[in-house]
């Protein structure tokens, strides 16, 4: 594990942390995948329960974005960051169901890796930039694309990870800073080599850090870099198989600590020093879902083979806290629910309750303290999702990859309150601001609001 800190002291980083912020309110912003620490809801803002694309009602704007992508929409101010990689001859689309062969696209075009910054309010590319141009190292899963990865922004600075294209951090304006090339990022099934699915762990910002997992086939890795010079200030290496999972970060007791979900072992990393705090072993096998951070406890979900648990890790957890097999909870492990998790969805933690969606609609909310479920309900007639729930007002938005949107009210008792159409697949999740969610769909970027009150 590689500890150093090129030459800056402990106080020094802490100085240069503090002065990263560019707005007073950082939890306002949708600053990465799933909004402020992968949260997923945002409040306060005045969103409309319905829609519809057709006749235009309380459609703001859309606009084509070309070429193939999953990475979902960043918010900082009035500026919105999302990717896409462009083909001419990679026109086979996204597959959108779940059979079929593991096998990956077979394809070997030149593309172009593309970062738009756009203007929230109108659609207008603010700036542009196309930081790789080649053949992908790595191949695409039919459900799958070669810009996966969402950005991340603070204010101050904007980070694009393409996997094995590279990793790009640009100032505000669209200055590329520095990259790094990392090589060959081996993101496979773990148990068929020749099963390409290109990378997906979007990268983090927090307090002038950029914070990267990268769990692949051979040398995986946790990594710090100062986001301002690129700078390593420290990479722990991984024993795992490859993963789809972005970090994410809580604080206890004043201290600041990098946590991700895995296979082998899901674990939590000092966030000045990279020291390993915790580990946890036991769940499904491919794991794609973000940690969710609470006010005391840390959720975990996975599925695939045999488990798919929910998990309450408590802050405070130091050391090996894998469960027993006859274990729902330890010192480390608040409560647990062994057949409770998802494959692709992060979870939603809102107002005190836990929601988890499973790929074919299945809906379970939990008490996120107990643990109690409070109910397990399907979600209208569309039969397959993979876009993780948000939240705003009371309200929670579940789409489809029909392209259908649900929303519930937050709380333990379950209804469906209304379901606009996004007439596009959907596959990726929706961000929101002031007055406005936004869905990336396969091929476009559409903005909802209240049309009275965004005039």
């Amino acid at each position: 594990m590689k500890k150093a800190i090129l030459g800056l002291s402990l106080i020094s980083i802490v100085a240069l942390f503090s002065a990263s912020a560019q707005d007073p309110v950082p939890e306002k912003q949708w600053s990465s995948y799933r909004g402020h620490k992968s949260q997923g809801y945002l409040d306060n803002v005045n969103l409309p329960l319905n829609w519809d694309i057709d006749s235009g009602h309380n459609l703001l704007w859309e606009k084509e974005i070309p070429g193939l992508a999953l990475s979902s929409p960043v918010i900082w101010g009035d500026r919105l960051f999302i990717t896409t990689a462009i083909s001419e001859k990679d026109t086979s689309g996204l597959r959108t169901n779940l059979s079929g062969s593991v096998e990956p696209v077979e394809d070997s075009s030149e593309h172009t890796w593309k970062v738009y910054c756009i203007n929230k309010h109108s659609g207008d590319i603010i700036w542009e930039d196309s930081p790789v141009e080649g053949v992908p190292k790595i191949k695409r899963h039919p459900m799958s694309t070669h810009a996966n990865t969402s950005m991340a922004s603070d204010g101050r600075y904007a980070v694009a990870f393409f996997g094995s294209e590279g990793l790009y951090c640009y100032d505000i304006d669209g200055n590329l800073l520095w990259d790094k090339n990392f090589g060959v990022l081996k993101s496979v099934f773990f148990n068929t080599e020749s099963a390409e699915w290109e990378f997906a762990s979007s990268p983090i910002l927090h307090k002038g850090v950029v914070l990267v997992q990268v769990d692949v086939l051979g040398d995986s890795f946790v990594a710090a870099f100062m986001a301002e010079t690129g700078e390593e200030i420290w990479k722990v290496s991984r024993d795992e198989y490859p993963g789809w999972s972005t970090p994410n970060v809580y604080s206890y007791k004043g201290r600041d600590i990098v946590v991700v979900n895995g296979y082998k072992y899901r674990a939590a990393y000092d966030f000045l020093t990279g020291r390993e705090i915790w580990r946890m072993s036991g769940g499904g096998d491919i794991p794609i879902p973000t940690p969710v951070i609470g006010d005391e406890l840390v959720y975990f979900n996975s599925a695939h083979g045999r488990f798919a648990p929910v998990l309450a890790v408590k802050k405070d957890a130091t050391g090996d806290i894998t469960l027993k097999e006859d274990e729902t909870s330890n010192s480390g492990v608040a409560w647990s629910y062994p057949r409770g998790g998802s494959y692709m969805q992060t979870m939603l933690l809102y107002r005190g309750y836990l929601y988890n969606l499973r790929y074919n609609g299945q809906l379970n909310c939990f008490d996120a303290v107990t643990g109690e479920e409070k109910f397990r309900e399907k979600i209208g007639k569309a039969d397959f999702f993979l876009a993780s729930p948000v939240a705003a007002d009371g309200k929670i938005y579940i789409a489809s990859v029909a392209g259908e949107v649900y929303t519930i009210p937050a709380g333990p008792e379950f209804k469906i309150e209304s379901m606009s159409e996004l007439g596009d697949v959907f596959m990726t999740t929706p961000a929101i601001t002031d007055g406005v969610i936004f869905f990336r769909t396969e091929n476009k970027l559409i903005a909802i609001g209240n049309q009275q009150s965004n005039k």
